[in-house]
């Protein structure tokens, strides 16, 4: 059992420190072995230390031997981005362009994992400033795609993605701003959920930007929800206690009769939506309606104009943050980036103010769209993961944000949205690879308890999933 110790998800391991079938250490032992096995292909993880790992490891092993375990983690291993910061490191952002100096304190996802017991392997890659959808970065190594090595993991929690699928643990914390952690969920074939603003405290907190659980299945992403969503002073827009039983996102079946489902196929700006999504989306659509869901296909609510506005909005915001470097710091950003924020030097007062008044524009539409609804399907990405040494699925600097028409609406709105696996498609870089599917659920605000058990009930639906890819054998 110990060669795949690794494979195992965090509930598979709690029972097994119970049962004492195998210790902390003997789980430590495996994961590290497996990235040394993976690590030179994928390039997932930074302040990979082994030996604080299995430090940890060991602690947790004695208290475990003990019958007292300190928290609902105790000894299973969790990853956290490079933007999440941990007490006495550096936070690179994924950028040369960052000086690095050690983090006075553990950011609230940090500092909530470890007080749970968990073994914190690494931290994971992102690109500059978590600004693009793949693993390029100045600062860290090239992350790609278990999948296709080809192809990228997505981004901007490209590593946390690649790590998941290429089996660094059960557990990994991403952040997301327009779709950084469904992305490279879709892409990368495992779960990741973007809580409610302000479920999951964060420092700094940022309009849209949300910490969440990336995992294998849902039932370990509920679990770190259990974890995770504790308040913290330090985000003032965190949401106030409550308490949520995360573990009725896997012992309580969702009803799926009746439940009101829109359906939406086509973003309303952006990039096409590939045949082989729409189909596996659909599919899903059919799979729920067969248990008595009504499901409603749904007009875009989303317009070329109001990605453009939030595109720019952003574009200011990289301008101005750029601007305040050193120089030879702003001659260290990434260039597609520099040539991104650049962009926006000639825009006016009034042009800035358009921009800005299309997050709340995006906020009202995704309400509207939302309402007479329990839920929402739709693809998570409208393409298949690109190039890994593409900043965007388009290769331009001015049109990076058009494969995020489906998951930035749920960034303005609030809306907690989940990606899970729902079919595959063959790779358009390696013959004969195959490369998942994202189906995005998004649910009302606050419901991020009901957008898990939906996930969870179509888990069990749609039926047999391809086997974890293996590091090459060369």
């Amino acid at each position: 059992m110990t060669a795949c110790l690794h494979d195992l998800s965090a509930h598979a391991l709690l029972a097994g420190y119970r049962a004492r079938q195998f210790s902390p250490v003997d789980v430590a032992q495996s994961v590290l072995a497996r990235i040394e096995r993976w690590e030179p292909h994928i390039a997932a993880t930074w302040l990979l230390r082994p030996e604080a790992v299995l430090a940890q490891a060991r602690a947790a092993e004695a208290r475990w031997r003990r019958g007292e375990p300190c928290g609902a983690l105790d000894g299973v291993p969790v990853t956290l981005k490079d933007n999440i910061a941990t007490a006495g490191d550096p936070v690179p952002l994924g950028t040369r362009a960052v000086p690095l100096l050690p983090a006075a304190a553990d950011a609230p996802p940090a500092a909530r994992v470890r007080e749970a017991g968990a073994v914190i392997l690494c931290k994971t890659t992102m690109p500059d400033y978590g600004m693009l959808s793949s693993g390029l970065s100045t600062f860290h190594r090239l992350s790609r795609n278990p999948w296709d090595l080809a192809l990228t993991p997505g981004g901007s929690s490209a590593g946390a993605g690649a790590g998941a699928a290429a089996g660094y643990g059960p557990l990994h914390v991403g952040t997301d701003i327009g779709g950084s952690i469904r992305l490279p969920a879709a892409w990368c074939g495992i779960v990741g959920l973007k809580p409610s603003l302000g479920r999951v405290p964060i420092d700094p907190p940022y309009m849209g930007r949300a910490a969440g659980p990336m995992t294998r299945n849902v039932q370990d992403a509920a679990l770190l929800m259990q974890v995770l969503a504790q308040p913290d002073a330090r985000d003032g827009m965190s949401l106030p206690p409550q308490p949520i039983d995360w573990s009725l996102a896997w012992r309580q079946d969702k009803p799926l009769k009746g439940l009101r489902i829109g359906l939406l196929l086509e973003a309303g700006c952006g990039l096409p939506v590939e045949p082989a999504i729409r189909v596996a989306v659909e599919h899903a659509a059919q799979l729920l309606a067969g248990q008595g869901a009504i499901i409603t296909p749904l007009a875009p609510f989303m317009t070329p104009e109001l990605l453009a506005g939030l595109d720019h909005f952003w574009r200011m915001r990289s301008m101005l943050d750029i601007d305040a470097l050193c120089p030879e710091a702003r001659a260290s950003v990434l260039p597609v980036i520099r040539d991104w924020a650049e962009s926006a030097r000639g825009m006016s007062g009034p042009d800035v103010f358009r921009a800005y008044a299309a997050t709340h524009a995006t906020r009202v539409a995704t309400t509207q769209a939302m309402l007479g609804l329990d839920y929402l399907i739709s693809p998570v990405s409208p393409n298949a993961p690109a190039p890994a040494e593409w900043p965007s699925p388009t290769n331009d600097p001015l049109r990076g944000l058009e494969h995020i028409g489906f998951t930035v609406p749920f960034n303005m709105g609030e809306q907690p949205a989940i990606s899970v696996n729902c079919g595959t498609m063959d790779s358009p870089a390696t013959p004969g690879a195959v490369l998942p599917i994202g189906l995005q659920i998004a649910g009302q605000r606050f419901d991020d308890l009901g957008v898990l058990q939906l996930a969870h009930a179509f888990e069990q639906l749609r039926g047999p999933q391809p086997a974890w890819p293996e590091p090459p054998t060369a």
